[in-house]
């Protein structure tokens, strides 16, 4: 991966575009490499995570803060929290305008662009917890030319998450089934136990859902993108392999999902709290959404399962490698103060934290117990043979343009795989080698 991203950017254009990310500069210590006192340090680091953080792990932000505040009792922290559907348009007019957050939360699909338009400042790696054994794919994504934009937060993987109450119910056995010629026989049963619901899917499998879509891809060999000697990226969504992927998870929609299927993935959590699902492929945590008071039905709290979702072939379905990044801003006045802030908030006592609440931590040590726990089996277990997005500099806006989105809302539409693919792979090629 490294070689691929050292000849990825190694043209001129995308050289220059770098230089003023400070590709010469020292990176950004901790506070307690200073040498001035802490307690006599001032200044305001302004921080912005995403609202996850606040609704979910409120207790981590608060010790940290506190933890930041007794080392730096003059030092002003100001703390705010983003939408996902918002923070990129909102960072690029703070960063345009030149008041940027010191410490922003990236998401590790978002971190490329940032680093190659020179907005981060790079970390020094050896002053944070754990960093050895930093899950890979998330520090690929924080890694250009072998130094260090931003540090692993925390991260992700999708499994199956169903109702088992329903699953007893159709089939006489409350786990899900292994295989997924097993799985297929168990939802059609399903399927017609609830036959009264005409919403009701077996597998609620979103239209849009290119995550789901591209995990098919990776199921038969394909991809999104790939890299050449000549140093270019190329769509690849219309290569054999990719389209039988995209094929087969638009047979499983139109099969399984009897509700709007140009409906993404982003309510499914409620569609099963809601008992007009059985499965559904998601980030382990949405398995909490759907018993939360407010998102989903408490009731359901012993009934909703997680478990590995199988996939074609008699494998397991690769999962997207998803998660978060924290980075200091390459215009703070307060580098050392951010990247100190972001060493407390990653430290191996905060990534406990997350771990002990079923959240995968950044590294491989503290992962490792989680790959026993019944909540968090399946997505610890994905990590290793995950899938990511290319680490292209266009990538950015291919997402931006929902280059996927639309080619799967085609596809749902009645256009063909084959035309759909090639007219995808056509858009990917114009913009993935631009930087975004």
């Amino acid at each position: 991966m490294k070689r691929q991203l050292m000849a990825m950017f190694g043209i001129a254009a995308l050289a220059a575009s770098v230089a003023g990310c400070g590709a010469g500069a020292k990176p950004a210590h901790d506070g307690a490499g200073s040498s001035a006192d802490p307690k006599e340090m001032t200044g305001t680091v302004t921080v912005w995570l995403m609202n996850d953080a606040q609704t979910s792990w409120p207790e981590l932000v608060q010790q940290v803060n506190d933890d930041f505040a007794a080392k730096y009792p003059k030092v002003t922290l100001k703390l705010a929290y983003q939408e996902w559907t918002q923070k990129v348009a909102k960072l690029d007019g703070a960063l345009e305008q030149g008041n940027a957050p010191d410490v922003v939360e990236l998401g590790n699909t978002e971190t490329m662009k940032y680093i190659l338009n020179g907005s981060l400042a790079p970390v020094d790696k050896t002053t944070f917890d754990n960093a050895d054994s930093w899950i890979r794919g998330l520090v690929n994504t924080c890694t250009y030319q072998d130094k260090l934009f931003c540090v692993p937060y925390y991260a992700g993987a999708r499994v199956a998450i169903y109702n088992s109450a329903m699953l007893q119910q159709a089939t006489g056995g409350a786990d899900l089934p292994q295989t997924e010629d097993e799985l297929r026989s168990a939802l059609d049963k399903v399927q017609d136990k609830n036959k009264a619901d005409k919403t009701f899917s077996s597998l609620y499998l979103p239209g849009p859902y290119w995550y789901a879509a591209m995990s098919y891809v990776s199921a038969f060999g394909g991809s999104i993108a790939r890299f050449d000697s000549a140093g270019n990226w190329h769509g690849t969504l219309s290569t054999p392999e990719s389209q039988k992927g995209i094929q087969y998870f638009a047979d499983l929609v139109k099969k399984y999902n009897h509700g709007d299927l140009t409906v993404n993935e982003s309510g499914q959590a409620t569609v099963l709290a809601r008992k007009h699902a059985a499965v559904m492929y998601g980030n382990g945590w949405e398995a909490g959404s759907a018993v939360a008071p407010v998102t989903g039905e408490p009731t359901l709290k012993d009934s909703v399962k997680v478990a590995t979702m199988p996939g074609p072939n008699g494998k397991p379905l690769p999962s997207f490698i998803g998660g978060s990044d924290l980075a200091v801003t390459s215009k703070s006045p307060v580098q050392a103060l951010a990247a100190d802030w972001i060493r407390m908030f990653t430290s191996t006592k905060s990534e406990q934290v997350l771990a002990d609440k079923d959240i995968l931590p950044n590294n491989l040590v503290q992962l490792d117990p989680l790959k026993n726990k019944p909540a968090t089996a399946a997505a610890a277990n994905a990590v290793p043979d995950a899938w990511f997005t290319p680490l292209a500099p266009g990538w950015g806006a291919i997402e931006k343009q929902n280059v996927l989105v639309d080619m799967l809302n085609s596809i749902m539409g009645g256009k063909s795989v084959d035309q759909a693919t090639k007219e995808a792979d056509a858009q990917i090629d114009q913009l993935i080698n631009k930087p975004s």
